[in-house]
């Protein structure tokens, strides 16, 4: 809770606009509100690094190209989510986002027969699926 809410700080220093949340919720348990930063610039802390909680931040574009060029441009990759009705758009997303699961009108739809994981420094091999199961293999020649 305290990383998160360290996380919504910066934010705000970094002249991102809070629009909602932002504060511990309850006076018990570690509870953050979901908050919604909008304003957001690539180079602000909270559009660079993985928070893990309940923090959104809207950065505007102009161009699908734009949207992959900027989301790739980052250490990290485990996933992706976009919303769209134009299936060209969904399926270049797809193809282009460097991210080990990209989910296309939803988000963390998985099956156990689907393999996650992510790519960069997003994780290590692959949970779930036939490809986990190269976890606990040694295979020789």
């Amino acid at each position: 809770m305290q990383r998160i809410l360290k996380y919504i700080d910066i934010g705000r220093k970094e002249g991102a606009k809070l629009l909602a949340g932002g504060h511990r919720w309850g006076t018990e348990g570690a509870f953050v509100e979901p908050t919604v930063f909008a304003d957001v610039t690539d180079d602000m802390t909270i559009a660079k690094e993985e928070i893990f909680g309940p923090v959104q931040s809207i950065l505007k574009f102009k161009t699908l190209d734009e949207v992959i060029e900027r989301a790739n441009n980052t250490t990290y990759g485990l996933a992706a989510g976009a919303f769209t009705k134009d299936v060209n758009r969904a399926l270049k997303l797809t193809k282009d986002l460097e991210a080990g699961n990209v989910w296309i009108n939803t988000f963390l739809a998985c099956g156990v027969q689907t393999p996650f994981g992510g790519y960069k420094q997003s994780g290590i091999g692959r949970e779930s699926g036939e490809e986990a199961l190269y976890e606990y293999l040694e295979v020789k020649s």
